[in-house]
């Protein structure tokens, strides 16, 4: 079991610390990883806001819907140069025009590329032929865009019919890949782990998707195609990092149900302490390039695809690393702690602990000093007598034959001492 002697969860974090009576910082709790922060015991507190914040994205899912763009409910698409004889179109300018021409706003007004290459595309409800043929002539007459010889041409500006069914088929296509890795990832988690542990990261896995989708609800993001990908990218990030939680937990409670150490829920969250360090980094890291994309690609290249991309990455990394921190570990133990055997387990640790608490009360008592139930060393002398004693149990009663000696060689050894 790894790290054996670190305290158990609730406990100092250190013998070192509480030997000096400093405490310890948060940096340095976190860099141990002794068990100090007692996620799991605090996991009521947890499931109230998890619970809370679902509720809230699958209520605004329900009554306030998504914003869906033109690849989903259908629509025109108008594009230009930004370059023109009058100037560079910005967008306020290109939005004013729109409005002007066809008496409503646009969906969506956005800048693509940069320096001569820029372009302007306009996204708007399905328009009459009349209709574009106004703002077609109306964009031309207000920024005269460059065509592909360097002159004024309202050739340059195409316009295009958009049709619902292809942001319905790459919905559906979205979903089989979902159920398909949902399906794949269970077999994987029950074979490599166990049940509990794969019921666990489905949950965190479901609760992802969720906030991820409400918040786009929430917020009013625009959902494109490049959304639906990037929320099929978020699920493998947040299970990364389920998985080597998970993975320190198994290390931690092999062979627990032998041992009055420590609880199940203990020891999960001394795996957690262990790999949180690990686990913010890794979202740090992994959160890095997607602020690329949404400064560099948003901010300078004026990229609509980068930043529908980018934003559900971060907004799904967030969510991921939260879930296998807060959620994915606390509901195990909640699952475990439904079987009998590490029921019993955990009371016998907390009998062997007010055991330990009586026998330093009596040690006080008597003016010898006391004992710690939390003393390293009648741990470890405790947890070596509980070995000894399971390899005595295995060692058969009976004396073996090659240690009796047999007839011939008793007569043979009574002739010599005559």
């Amino acid at each position: 079991m790894s790290n054996p002697d670190a305290p158990t969860a609730g406990q100092p974090s250190g013998d070192a610390g509480k030997r000096t009576g400093r405490k310890e910082s948060v940096f340095h709790r976190l860099y141990v990883g002794t068990g100090a922060f007692d996620i799991v015991g605090k996991r009521r507190r947890w499931y109230i806001f998890f619970i809370a914040l679902v509720l809230v994205c699958v209520g605004s899912m329900v009554f306030r819907g998504f914003n869906l763009g033109i690849d989903f409910e259908g629509g025109t698409k108008i594009q230009m140069p930004a370059a023109g004889a009058t100037g560079t179109a910005t967008v306020e300018q290109v939005t004013d025009v729109f409005q002007q021409a066809v008496g409503q706003p646009p969906a969506a007004v956005q800048t693509v590329g940069s320096g001569g290459s820029a372009s302007v595309q306009i996204r708007a409800e399905t328009l009459e032929t009349n209709q574009v043929a106004d703002l077609k002539k109306a964009l031309y007459d207000r920024f005269q865009p460059l065509g592909s010889n360097g002159q004024p041409s309202e050739q340059a500006i195409s316009d295009s019919k958009v049709s619902a069914s292809w942001g319905g088929e790459i919905s559906r296509q979205a979903l089989i890949a979902l159920i398909v890795f949902l399906v794949l990832v269970t077999v994987f988690l029950a074979v490599y782990f166990e049940r509990w542990m794969a019921v666990s990261a489905l949950i965190a896995l479901v609760h992802d998707v969720v906030v991820t989708a409400g918040i786009y609800s929430l917020s009013g993001f625009e959902v494109t195609p490049a959304t639906i990908v990037g929320l099929l990218t978020i699920l493998g990030f947040s299970l990364y990092d389920t998985v080597v939680v998970f993975d320190k937990v198994k290390e931690n409670t092999r062979g627990l149900l032998g041992l009055t150490r420590r609880t199940y829920g203990e020891a999960a969250n001394l795996a957690l302490n262990q790999t949180l360090m690990r686990s913010i980094n890794t979202s740090l890291i992994a959160l890095l390039p997607v602020l690329g994309l949404l400064i560099v690609g948003v901010g300078v290249l004026g990229v609509g695809t980068l930043q529908d991309l980018a934003l559900v990455q971060l907004t799904g990394m967030l969510a991921g690393a939260l879930s296998s921190i807060c959620l994915a570990t606390p509901l195990l133990v909640d699952f475990k702690m439904r079987d009998p055997a590490f029921k019993a387990q955990a009371a016998r640790v907390a009998a062997r602990r007010v055991n330990l608490a009586r026998k330093a009360a009596q040690a006080a008592e008597g003016g010898a000093e006391g004992v710690e139930s939390t003393d390293d060393e009648s741990l470890e002398e405790e947890l070596r007598r509980e070995r000894a004693m399971a390899a005595a149990a295995s060692v058969p009663a009976r004396t073996p034959r090659a240690a009796r000696p047999s007839g011939k060689s008793a007569r043979t050894a009574g002739k010599r001492r005559r």
